[in-house]
């Protein structure tokens, strides 16, 4: 438990560095349309980026960083951070912390600007409530207080579904800018975006390739569709989910993935092959435990 609380300890220290940089700025306006969506260079990647309602920019499409642990976990973060990566999203349990401190604390170190980075966690003393915990309102009226001193530039949620949210936002002081959840082409979160479509909470999507459950990658239609632009079906696959203005965080270890699923924002698909993708959802999950 000491070894563990130092690593939370350190990881923190590294963070704060960045002048509350570990948020997401406030919220978005909503509907967001691709030609709402900036570009900035990043060694060679274009990263599209959103203007968020109190001017705080932020990078569309970052890093999921779930069982990136130890110093291979380290190695994969400042590689992410090498192509061009800027958000990346964490979490207590994912026990790597340390790791991603470690790894943006040395790309300061080695030039990077601190504002660039955005690293969002979970739990009261970080950026999302993981889940709809029966505590839920206790500890985001706790981050609401630290979002009004400025300690915190944003707050939000991870993995309320429609009903949850909902409910959840109706003794919210400050709406939650984000809400994190699984998000992709056979759950496409219809009737979740349309609650908060009022609120202008951003969702932002994690496991947009499903973990691979499914082979959804390998669907015929999905790759004729990508060869048509000469991407790869994941490419399609987020740049979908990005021109209707959702952030994603798909996660890897390989470096050569990390610059696929950035190498996103030289196309766009046309109105009827939208609407094909459009087609594949089935508002399921795919995995047992989310909250939809």
């Amino acid at each position: 438990m000491k070894s563990y609380n130092a690593n939370r300890r350190d990881f923190l220290k590294n963070v704060a560095q960045f002048a509350g940089v570990a948020t997401l700025g406030a919220y978005m306006p909503y509907p967001l349309f691709a030609q709402d969506l900036k570009q900035i260079s990043k060694k060679g990647a274009k990263m599209q980026t959103l203007t968020l309602n109190n001017g705080v920019k932020m990078p569309i499409l970052g890093l999921g960083t779930y069982s990136l642990t130890g110093k291979a976990g380290q190695k994969a973060m400042s590689e992410a951070i090498e192509v061009g990566y800027r958000l990346f999203d964490s979490a207590q349990m994912y026990n790597n912390e340390a790791e991603l401190g470690a790894a943006i604390n040395a790309a300061v170190k080695g030039g990077i600007k601190r504002e660039e980075f955005f690293i969002q966690t979970k739990l009261l003393d970080s950026l999302l409530i993981h889940m709809p915990y029966s505590q839920s309102k206790a500890m985001y009226r706790a981050m609401e207080s630290f979002y009004k001193q400025g300690i915190l530039r944003v707050i939000g949620i991870s993995n309320f579904g429609a009903k949850a949210y909902s409910e959840f936002v109706k003794s919210c002081e400050v709406i939650p800018a984000i809400n994190q959840c699984e998000t992709h082409l056979l759950l496409q979160q219809k009737p979740l975006r349309e609650a908060m479509k009022s609120k202008k909470t951003l969702l932002q999507s994690w496991s947009p390739f499903i973990a691979g459950k499914g082979s959804i990658l390998e669907n015929p239609t999905l790759k004729s569709i990508a060869q048509k632009y000469n991407k790869t079906p994941a490419q399609v696959v987020l740049r979908f989910l990005i021109e209707q203005g959702i952030s994603v965080i798909p996660k890897t270890s390989k470096r050569a993935r990390m610059q696929e699923n950035l190498n996103v924002f030289d196309f766009s698909l046309s109105a009827q092959d939208m609407q094909i993708l459009k087609g594949f959802d089935t508002n399921k999950s795919a995995f047992s435990w989310t909250n939809n």
